[in-house]
This record gives structure tokens, sequence and C-alpha cells, in this order.
């Protein structure tokens, strides 16, 4: 059921005194981008007449096919609880359309929504997803851009006065609860400056909303306090970086189909079988779910996130958990995952990988309970244990030559993310860094 009719956004409107509408959408890097319009121009896009320059936007098309439509989706309405008094913004989060009505094949949004179609065929009604975005708190300097400067020592669960971050984050929380989120847990993380704010699960289109609408809230409460928010994987060497875990379970009629009370650790067959295709698929779908440079700093032993294939339900060393909540908390959760991917586009490609694990009814390996991480290489290949890419370059060559996680993108999407992404390892490799000016120029 719609949550807003139009009658209901212009009451909102009236009553919020709101004076600017963002008109807001996502680019294929996973950016936001928008629009804004005074009030007077609403009518005209609550009727899908809101034109944009495509050409301007990455991955998106070229100049001599720019024009694109903002079709305004009214169950994401809000209000933003932090701008001015004298007249508040709100914003929709848009559908990208073509002059001829049909909709951009570019539009990650949109992908998510073909993804999901395909789902329903397969007899499922629901991807119910919840993430765990990680973000460190870098100070501002005196120009008001970031600094290395962390706002705090703390560690794991700590608590202020250690945790200097601590009403900042409280405060995200206020505003994030103010525009209808439902928070779950707010913590410091393990490393310092390291913070974690848990929502609660949701269907796959409107959590893939909540991440970026989330992003954009903690950046901006962040700025309030003098502090720098990112979402960056691995900013600091020495320390954890950062993750987007991401739990997942399908429903059929109200029941979680990956739990079965009979079933092997009160698993089903559809949850094995999702399972399966993930495992299968995983170093292919890592170029989504890691997308820069930097994701594969992260990716390595010894800081708690994820560098081989392999699941369990004892341990967190694995690519893939099951935690051990049961009856409509089954699910599986992904902790390779980090927090500059695209939501859309990771969300696609997971789901792509399970659905074919469940089309083929594909069998997973063992799982694995012992600590990966003090295996050694002959161990691992004993159990079957790939390992994930270790960089971004090695991730783009596997993607490539995946027919299941390629389709999950459509022609458009893959295209234009191959050919930013290996400008992107072009830049990098050109490029001469500081390392190398510190290990050879006093030797060689």
């Amino acid at each position: 059921m719609p949550k807003y009719t139009r009658e209901d956004v212009v009451r909102q409107i009236k009553e919020n005194n709101v004076k600017f509408i963002r008109l807001q959408f996502t680019d294929m890097l996973g950016t936001i981008k928008n629009v804004e319009i005074p009030l007077s121009q609403l009518e005209k896009a609550l009727d899908n007449k809101m034109m944009f320059d495509g050409s301007s936007i990455e991955g998106f098309v070229r100049i001599e096919e720019s024009d694109m439509y903002l079709y305004p989706d009214l169950d994401t309405f809000v209000v933003f609880p932090w701008t001015s008094e004298k007249g508040k913004v709100a914003r929709f989060i848009c559908d990208i359309y073509k002059p001829d009505g049909t909709p951009f094949e570019g539009d990650p949004r949109y992908n998510l929504k073909r993804n999901l179609e395909k789902m329903k065929e397969l007899g499922f009604d629901a991807f119910n997803i919840g993430t765990e975005p990680e973000f460190f708190l870098f100070k501002l300097d005196e120009k008001g851009h970031p600094s290395l400067e962390l706002n705090d020592q703390a560690g794991y669960f700590d608590l202020a006065p250690t945790d200097l971050g601590e009403n900042c984050r409280r405060d995200i929380v206020l505003e994030l609860e103010e525009m209808g989120f439902e928070i779950e847990a707010s913590h410091h993380e393990s490393a310092p400056g390291q913070h974690e704010i848990d929502f609660k699960y949701s269907a796959a289109i409107k959590h893939a909303d909540d991440i970026q609408t989330f992003k954009l809230a903690v950046k901006t409460i962040a700025r309030k306090h003098n502090l720098h928010a990112t979402f960056m994987p691995k900013p600091l060497f020495g320390v954890n970086g950062s993750g987007m875990h991401v739990n997942m379970s399908l429903f059929k009629d109200g029941k979680n189909v990956f739990h079965d009370p009979n079933g092997d650790l009160e698993l089903s067959e559809t949850a094995y079988h999702f399972l399966a295709g993930i495992i299968k698929h995983a170093t292919a779908f890592t170029a989504i779910t890691n997308p820069t440079i930097n994701s594969y700093k992260r990716l390595v032993p010894g800081y708690e996130a994820p560098s081989y294939v392999a699941w369990s339900t004892s341990n967190r060393s694995p690519l893939l958990r099951v935690p051990n909540s049961r009856g409509l908390s089954t699910r599986l959760e992904v902790r390779s995952v980090d927090p500059s991917a695209n939501p859309y586009m990771a969300l696609s490609v997971l789901l792509a990988a399970g659905l074919s694990g469940i089309e083929n009814k594909l069998t997973p390996p063992p799982a694995v309970d012992r600590n990966i991480y003090v295996m050694s290489k002959e161990e691992r290949e004993e159990e079957g244990i790939a390992d994930l890419p270790v960089t971004l370059k090695g991730a783009l060559d596997i993607l490539q030559k995946d027919e299941v996680i390629v389709e999950s993108l459509g022609n458009h999407l893959f295209e234009r993310f191959m050919e930013a992404k290996e400008i992107e390892w072009d830049m990098f490799r050109l490029q001469v860094h500081p390392w190398e000016r510190e290990q050879y120029m006093s030797i060689y």
C-alpha cells in the first residue's frame, strides 16, 4: 500500500513550512545527486515533468542523449529536520526515466527493482535487508577541511568522556528518528573515532533509500559538530576499517522462507541454496560490494574483515555468517560489503547471486567453524576456501567473467562501471605514492 498520496504530501509541505524541494537520485558510483526546486515548481515535479541533463552524471548517458526525467516516489517524501526554520527543505527520491516514458537502464534504483521483479517471478514476495554501516569521525581544520585528527581514542562500546563522539552520534540518532528511522542501536566501534548506528531492517528498495538518507544525515550533523564523517572503507593504517554488513532474508506470504524448524540448523533448503549462490559468486560481486581502490585495504587478515570465501554459524572470520536468531529473524549476513558501495547495485548483485543458487539448487560447501585467519594456504585449499580479490583490478577481472552478476547489472551499468573503474585503477597505478619514495629513494 502507498504510504503517501499527493494530497498527503501537499498537506505536510504546508504544515512544515517547506519552501524548497530536493529531487534526489543516486549515480552509478553511489553519490547522491539532486535538483532543488522552489515550491512553485511542485506541481510540475509531481506530474513527472522535471527534466535534467543526464550527460553530466557519472555513468548515465552521452551528451547527444542527455534529456532525462525525474519521477518522484511519493513514499520517500521527508522533511529534513536540520534545515532553516524560515523555510524547511524536503526531498523525494526519484526514479529516472527517458523521454519516451521508459525507465532508464542506468538508474541503479531501477536496476534493483528489475532484479526484485525476477525474485517475484520465482515466487517470493520480499527481499528484506538490515545493514550495519560504520563510519569514522575526523576533526575539521581551521579552513573547514577534513583533517587526519580523530575526535577520540575510544574503543568498542566505550562511553564518554573517552568517546568524544557520543554527543554527535546522539544528535544523529535524534535527527534520524525525526525523519522516521527506527534506530535499534548506536555505539562506538573498535577503532578510535569509529562509530556504528543500526536501523531496523526493511524491504530492499526502502533500505537502499534509507542507507543514502543515513549517509547524508550523518555527514550533515557531523559538520555541525565541527567534524567530518567519512564512509571510506579504510581511512587509517593499522586499525579496523569500516564495513557495512548486509543481513538478508526472503519472504513469501508473510513467512521467512529461510527458516525451517525441522531443517539442519533450522535453515530451509531455500536458505542453503541461496547461501550456496552467494558463495559461488562472491569473488565476482566483490567489485560491486567493494568498489574502490581503498576497499581492498580493509579486506585483509587481522582486522575483523573477511578475506576468504566461506560460511559459518559460530565464528566471524568467514565472508558469510548465519546469526543465531531463528523464526522471522532467520537471515544470512554477508560481512565483506563496505559503505562505499552503491547500495542499489550491491543489493542487486547479492540478490542475483542468491537467486541463482535457488534456481540451480546449488549445495553450499561445509561450514568452516575454525578461525580462517590462522589457517595456512594449504589448509584453506584443502577446505576449498577461495581468497577474495586483493585489488580492485583483480575484482574487475573476475566480475566480467560472471554471467549472473553481469546480467544483474544490465549492459548499461556493467559497461559504464567497468569503464569508470578501469580509469580509477589506471590513475592509482600510475601515481607515485609516498610509501614508494620512503621505501626506495634512499636505497636506489
